[in-house]
């Protein structure tokens, strides 16, 4: 199944898209990779859903994507004696360790590591910022506040914390055996939220050992404070502007968007721009123009992927969604325009041999006009720094191993195979020209470009590129 796109497509299954018939529909649709939100899906229906997947993926005989995306830590206020009250612009109203129902004056905040965080001036919101707190006392069991817009709280509201950073981790108890359960299905990509620090990776790193690639998504100031640290030890990262909104001035948003997926992709990570891109799908069978502007900004920004939440998860029209996600990008990638925004935003390369390799395959493809750059990656590592030239040439991905093609299938411009391992250089070339006319990028006569290591079989040794000749039998003519 060839894409007629570069940027791929991240949808989330939820009650709306959990059978094996919706899973397979959605990929026909045009989604590349699957998310499960760990935060409404238990193991066993976690499980469920990675069987429909790799069901779906042997029946289709393509490499699909799982994502299962960590719930992180949850900060909510304790009860209210009546559910709810109204505050008053202006007036003390006090976060403590006391576990009694709430009233007008106070709430419990279960939460010791906030208690002790928190400092004189620190912003608390509540309720996504509908409530907004500011901190005037504190003594590590009592966070004393003035409100300084909205009016009501209610049980069990969310706390988001924009100035203050938490002593704690990123990964709570709850993720820990998530991340235990999904790790054994072997899913492609875990997810972390709330990240911090670049620390809060290393927990996470070490419990997954390289069985599955790590996504850290971008949803706290304090995570954006220190975005190239951050990117240097995540696999990719996500732009979760939902969080970002609340957390920061909205406006702040789009810049933040712009300035993380342009720092991925300087250093060949992907990036995925998530949160209610086609929100009004939820509901309505097509999107408001400004919903079709905010996903073709992220295409024409290079992002490796966008993302579907509830739209594909409890909307009306799952499949819609992604078909008009995938409208969109083709109509943008057709633009005219198109290719000189992604070459504007392109990043010098590296002085390595991949980079070094990687450019020179996109800029003969261009100068030759080749049919395609065919890598042989076994890690992903050549694949990732072919596509971080992001070349208008189409990528086909080699990969001896099942695992290393699910993973690309996030990333921009990959079109996977998984083919046995060529036994020698002539075999190399002979399987990627065969592979490039049965996949339907190239014919007879026409040329290909390949990039590999050599010796073949060496993780991170990308020296070769050649140039081959498409014969009348589908192989290298030269």
């Amino acid at each position: 199944m060839r894409r007629n796109r570069r940027v791929k497509i991240l949808a989330t299954l939820g009650p709306a898209s959990s059978s094996e018939e919706m899973i397979r529909k959605l990929h026909e649709a045009g989604t590349d990779v699957f998310r499960i939100n760990m935060s409404h899906a238990d193991h066993d229906l976690m499980r469920s859903l990675v069987q429909r997947i790799r069901k779906v993926e042997a029946d289709l005989g393509r490499p699909i994507g799982i994502l299962a995306d960590l719930q992180g830590p949850k900060l909510r206020v304790g009860k209210f004696s009546d559910g709810k009250v109204d505050l008053e612009l202006g007036q003390t109203f006090t976060l403590d360790d006391n576990p009694a129902p709430g009233d007008k004056t106070r709430v419990q905040l279960p939460h010791p590591e906030i208690l002790e965080a928190v400092e004189v001036g620190h912003r608390l919101l509540i309720d996504d910022g509908r409530l907004q707190l500011e901190c005037t006392a504190t003594d590590k069991h009592h966070i004393e506040c003035k409100v300084v817009a909205g009016s009501r709280i209610s049980d069990r509201k969310g706390v988001s914390l924009p100035d203050t950073t938490l002593s704690t981790g990123a990964l709570t108890d709850k993720d820990r055996a998530d991340l235990d359960a999904v790790l054994a299905e072997n899913v492609d990509w875990v997810a972390l939220s709330f990240i911090q620090r670049p620390d809060d990776l290393a927990e996470a790193r070490k419990i997954a050992r390289g069985r599955a690639f790590l996504l850290s998504k971008i949803e706290k100031p304090q995570a954006v404070e220190r975005l190239d640290e951050i990117i240097e030890l995540s696999d990719a990262i996500m732009v979760a502007r939902g969080d970002l909104g609340v957390e920061l001035p909205l406006e702040a948003v789009p810049g933040i968007q712009k300035r993380i997926t342009r720092a991925a992709r300087r250093a060949g990570k992907p990036v995925v721009v998530a949160t209610q891109m086609l929100e009004s799908m939820i509901s309505a069978p097509v999107p408001t123009r400004a919903e079709v502007s905010d996903v073709s900004i992220a295409v024409y920004e290079g992002a490796d992927a966008i993302m579907l939440s509830a739209e594909s998860a409890a909307g009306q029209y799952p499949i819609e969604s992604v078909a008009m996600m995938d409208r969109i990008a083709q109509r943008v990638e057709k633009d005219p325009l198109y290719p000189g925004i992604i070459f504007a935003q392109r990043p010098e390369p590296e002085p390595t041999g991949a980079d070094a390799v990687s450019l020179a395959a996109r800029q003969m493809a261009e100068t030759l006009g080749v049919a395609a750059i065919v890598t042989y990656t076994a890690t992903g590592t050549t694949g990732l720094r072919t596509a971080r030239e992001r070349p208008q040439t189409p990528i086909i991905a080699l990969s001896p191993v099942l695992a290393t093609a699910r993973r690309l299938s996030l990333v921009w411009g990959m079109h996977c195979v998984v083919t046995e391992d060529a036994q020698d250089l002539d075999d190399m070339v002979d399987r990627a020209c065969r592979i490039a006319v049965e996949e339907g990028y190239a014919k007879s006569g026409e040329r290909v470009i390949v990039t590999a290591g050599v010796p073949l079989r060496t993780p991170g040794a990308t020296n070769m590129l050649r140039i081959a000749y498409i014969g009348s039998d589908g192989l290298s003519a030269v």
